[in-house]
Parts: C-alpha cells; structure tokens; sequence
C-alpha cells in the first residue's frame, strides 16, 4: 500500500513539474547501479510477477528505488520486460534495469553432470541422485519404471545412454537428462551401425552395442580399441569363448571386491564369457563413441589373446603359449 501511494505521489510530481528534471531524474533512478560488492545468484519464481520481483529486489538490497520502476508500468509499459522463471547471475556494476533485462532473458544459470565412458547404468544413476539443483524426479523408480518412462518399456537400461556432459538448469528433472542420453546413444549407434565394415560376426546394432562396452571396459588405450575388436572378432567366428574379465565382474555385481578368483571364473552367471558361448546378453557398460565405432570396424590380424601389462595397455598374442608366456611375464609375476 505504502509503496503504491509512493508511486501514485511520484507520477503527481511528474505531472506537476511537467519538465524534463523530473523525467530526468527518474530515468538515472532506472539507469542506476545496483548495490551489490559481488555476484550473487537470484531466482525468478514460478508466478512472480514484475512488481513483486522488484520489490523482492530491493528487500534483498539488490534495488534502490523499487518505485522507480514500479513507475516504468504506468508511464512506458512498453520497456517493461517480461520476467521469466529461473536463477540468473547478477554481477556488480550493473543498472537495475540491465539486471531486469537480464531476468527476462534465456541466460540462466545452468549446471553440468558428467558420465565418463565405461560407466555403468547404476553409476550414472548414482551421479545424477548427487547432481545438485537437479529434480530427482526418478529417485523411487526402479530401472524398469524408468525405461518404461522413457518409452521404452522391457528394455534393459545398460549401455542405452550416451556417457557424456549435460548441461540443465535449476528444476529440470533426471528423466530428461535420461531422455536426452538415450536419445543420443539411439542416434550414433545408427550412424555407427550404418557405416560397419563387412563380414562382422555380429548381426544387430544391439549386438554392437553389447561388443562395444566389452571393448570400452577392456581399455582405455585409444589405440587399442581396434585391435582388442578384433581379438573379439577372431574368437566369435572360430567359436572360441571371450573369456573376458569384465563379464566376469559384472555377472557378480555387487560380490565384486577388486579381485576375481578361479572359481568366479568357473560361476555360471549369465554374463561370464569364460562360461557362456558368443556375447553375454546385454551390455556390460555405457560405451563412448570410438569403443563403438572399434565394434564397427575391427582392425584385421591374427592375433587372439591380449592380457593387461599393468599400465594400461595390453600384449596381445597370436597363439596360446605365447599368451601364456605373456601372462607369466605380466600378471603371475606381478
């Protein structure tokens, strides 16, 4: 009330002077700088309107002369911006009406969630229940619930979603950060899938998919990528078994501890290659795009053994004795 009255005297004062002082001096009221000594994060409610924001301002001690442009709406409505929901960045040095401008533009202020290469669907789920200002909209579903969200009912989640960095802003929900993943992954497996060399032992872009997260959690060596897919490539057409560790790791999920022992590589779970025949039954992992496009183009050779060398890359072998020999040289020895 009391600010009405404050404003409803101004325009009285105006009227009366009729002169250009008076406009002046409302105009520097308009083109002010704020009070602020650093930046300071301000939200734009759902609902808020321009009054009621410019009075939360000034309580906030952001504006000086609410009433100023609580004056702009009666005498040039036309410069009133209109103000929409989010939190924006108000630095020092600004005028109120460049802060005004400000809120009613996209600027925003946006957050980011990482999901490196090699994740699993659960990590990823993990990082974005910690993402902060992110609307946990997914926090009770269990996997199959979200798929189903997704539209994507009966699907298995694993491998489905790009790992990459997304950006969002304040309320945006986990799904949509889900959705947009998954949409991209869908997109470049159907490049990646177009554009696969010939005579793969695979016939699916799932089956692909599946191919490419054993390459991604193999290695991380860029350049190994190709030749650990064709270590694979050899193998399935010759009927010989994978026999790769992170199947193993995965089919015992959470048993898992840092070690894998003989007899986990005798446990018959649906993902041990080292028991099961040809590829295990979903992916194991979020694959990035060269493991898929390794997947897609195996390097050719004759090689069909690899073993870790302990920094990070791998030996690979033509026969059995001289994977033996190798596996001697870098694991029973270490």
């Amino acid at each position: 009330m009391r600010t009405a009255l404050k404003v409803l005297l101004t325009l009285v004062v105006i009227a009366a002077i009729g002169g250009y002082g008076a406009y002046h001096y409302w105009q520097t009221r308009l083109q002010a700088p704020i009070t602020l000594d650093e930046p300071m994060l301000y939200e734009v409610p759902p609902g808020a309107g321009f009054n009621r924001v410019v009075d939360d301002l000034e309580a906030q001690g952001v504006l000086a002369d609410a009433w100023a442009f609580k004056l702009l709406t009666r005498v040039e409505p036309d410069r009133v911006p209109s103000l929409k929901v989010g939190e924006y960045s108000l630095e020092p040095g600004m005028s109120g009406m460049q802060v005004l401008d400000k809120l009613a533009s996209a600027e925003v202020v946006t957050y980011s969630v990482t999901i490196p290469e090699g994740w699993t669907f659960q990590q990823m789920r993990a990082a974005l229940a910690e993402a902060e200002k992110l609307a946990h909209a997914s926090a009770e579903m269990s996997d199959d619930e979200i798929m189903t969200a997704l539209g994507h009912e009966g699907e298995h989640p694993e491998g489905r979603f790009f790992p990459d960095t997304y950006t969002y802003h304040k309320g945006v929900e986990d799904l949509e950060i889900l959705r947009q993943a998954n949409q991209s992954m869908e997109a470049l497996l159907e490049e990646v899938w177009a554009d696969r060399a010939e005579g793969l032992p695979i016939d699916t872009p799932y089956e692909a998919l599946i191919m490419a997260s054993l390459i991604e959690r193999e290695t991380g060596a860029p350049e190994e990528r190709r030749q650990i897919a064709g270590v694979f490539k050899r193998r399935l057409e010759r009927g010989m078994r994978l026999q790769t560790d992170p199947t193993v790791i995965y089919g015992m999920g959470d048993r898992f501890e840092g070690n894998i022992t003989r007899a986990d590589l005798r446990e018959a779970t649906p993902y041990n290659t080292y028991v099961i025949d040809g590829l295990p039954p979903t992916p194991i992992a979020l694959p990035g795009r060269a493991a898929l496009e390794a997947a897609v183009d195996p390097q050719e050779g004759d090689t069909l053994y690899f073993v870790a060398k302990g920094d990070g890359t791998h030996h690979f072998s033509r026969t059995l004795r001289e994977h033996n020999n190798a596996v001697n040289r870098y694991i029973r020895r270490r």
